[in-house]
């Protein structure tokens, strides 16, 4: 089968699934309880993508102070706090991460 065309079926099939839940979502009336604990959602997903990413070093779990990938990450974390800009906080955490790397090795 054409490569082409098993990645349009596959971003088809996404789209109809979450378009589903869209259509789905609209016509019910969800708990109040519910709502509040969807707000949460987007930051638990970006926590789960972020925090292995911070503390992996060469497939073992470094949460030491020496690790350069945390310090980058608390102050990617205090640029976006103060500034609310997306692209200071990735350029402030990547020119962070490469002098720790410099720094600490």
């Amino acid at each position: 089968m054409n490569v082409w065309l098993v990645m349009a079926l596959a971003g088809l099939l996404t789209y109809a699934i979450r378009l589903s839940f869209i259509a789905v979502l609209e016509k019910i009336a969800m708990p109040a309880w519910f709502r509040r604990a969807l707000r949460f959602v987007p930051a638990a997903v970006l926590s789960a993508i972020i925090v292995p990413g911070l503390i992996d070093r060469g497939g073992i779990m470094d949460f030491s102070v020496r690790n350069p990938q945390i310090w980058s990450g608390i102050i990617a974390i205090a640029v976006a706090w103060f500034s609310r800009n997306v692209l200071l906080t990735i350029a402030a955490g990547m020119a962070a991460l490469l002098v720790l790397q410099l720094l600490l090795g």
